[in-house]
């Protein structure tokens, strides 16, 4: 088995689909990614058995068909030290040679027969998300799940479909994101009434293999898994068990105050109050008052702090505490122009971060001293 291949695309793709290959395991197996050659094409295949991706390698010259199991380390080493653009893998009964200009390597191969396979797309009951919006609502979600939690269904983003309308929502049960996109959806893409919860590992890997942003990301959810076609990438995933929290009951369906803001100095502020707060004293005042948000921290054994913003409020004056971090998460991922509304009934209650009319964002206050 022989095929030749731009060392950088190579790299390209080994990356992506390295990004999914176990650092820790039990199995040794799968610290290996899988090369199918065949019909013209080359094919890279990673998994952990949780989530795994199929990348169909652009412009491989090949005649040839089979597969090898390579050492996800070492070639990957190998294609970022090599000089030369042009590489050759060649596969023999029980070696393989990956050469590239005046350099040549020869590694030992292991059975590819117990590699895990990651299925292809073949379905034809699934939704059709356009990229760029599924992108931004993946990255409007996913940083608020919670990936250390003995609640499993907390470390995965909720994936719900009504209609033509795609929620996401994610949370960590101190706060909640939930972001909407439109979908097509193509013949009976999910069996129940569950809203499947897709791992925020499986989530955050989707996001970033979405290369065309015109283009439509296809999902079709089955009973215990998802598989997602992005291009020419095929993404697998297991769902997560267990039951994700109404998320609907928790967004504020009403507030006293609505406070008008723009992302980027909002969040200039929120970052320089973080400066002095550490883990006993992280909270931040946020105090709205006449036509100024001041936010003070007092770090102990730090120091303090007393930002001013100049804002749109008119009302009385309020003081909440947040966590500074859970603000920021929410506002790095708006360019810095985006409109921002904060809604409050009061210093104790669930406060409503919106913007771009399909954006929310839940924020529990911390208990002031």
């Amino acid at each position: 088995m022989k095929l030749h291949c731009s060392r950088s695309i190579l790299a390209t793709a080994f990356q992506t689909v390295g990004g999914v290959v176990p650092t820790r395991t039990p199995k040794d197996i799968l610290r290996n990614v899988k090369l199918v050659v065949g019909d013209g094409q080359g094919t890279l295949v990673g998994t952990d058995q949780e989530v795994g991706i199929r990348y169909l390698i652009p412009g491989v010259q090949t005649d040839s068909a089979g597969e090898v199991l390579l050492p996800t380390q070492r070639v990957s080493a190998i294609l970022r030290e090599v000089q030369d653009d042009d590489v050759q893998i060649e596969v023999g009964t029980d070696a393989l040679w990956i050469r590239s200009g005046r350099s040549e390597f020869k590694l030992s191969i292991i059975d590819p027969a117990e590699f895990p396979d990651v299925a292809e797309f073949n379905d034809v009951n699934f939704i059709a998300v356009p990229g760029k919006l599924l992108k931004t609502a993946i990255q409007r979600t996913v940083f608020a799940a919670d990936v250390e939690s003995t609640r499993y269904a907390l470390g995965g983003v909720l994936m719900d479909v009504k209609g033509s309308d795609l929620t996401l929502a994610a949370t960590d049960s101190r706060r909640l994101a939930v972001s909407k996109a439109p979908v097509t959806v193509h013949g009976e893409p999910v069996a129940d009434a569950t809203a499947p919860i897709i791992p925020s590992k499986a989530m955050s890997l989707i996001e970033r293999n979405i290369a065309d942003p015109d283009a439509d990301v296809q999902i079709a959810v089955h009973k215990n898994d998802v598989l997602v076609k992005c291009g020419s990438t095929t993404i697998y995933s297991r769902l997560v068990e267990g039951r994700f929290p109404k998320y609907q009951d928790v967004v504020p369906k009403s507030s006293k105050v609505r406070i008008e803001l723009v992302a980027g100095p909002f969040l200039s502020a929120v970052r320089q109050a973080m400066i002095v707060t550490n883990e006993e004293s992280r909270g931040v005042d946020f105090t709205f008052t006449g036509d100024t948000l001041t936010l003070a921290s007092v770090g102990a054994d730090v120091g303090t702090s007393r930002i001013e913003l100049p804002v749109s409020y008119g009302g009385d004056e309020i003081t909440v505490t947040f966590d500074p971090k859970f603000v920021v998460d929410f506002l790095r991922v708006f360019d810095s122009a985006t409109a921002v509304s904060l809604n409050l009934n009061d210093a104790n209650s669930a406060a409503l971060f919106t913007a771009e009319e399909n954006h929310q964002y839940v924020v529990m206050p911390l208990a002031r001293e």
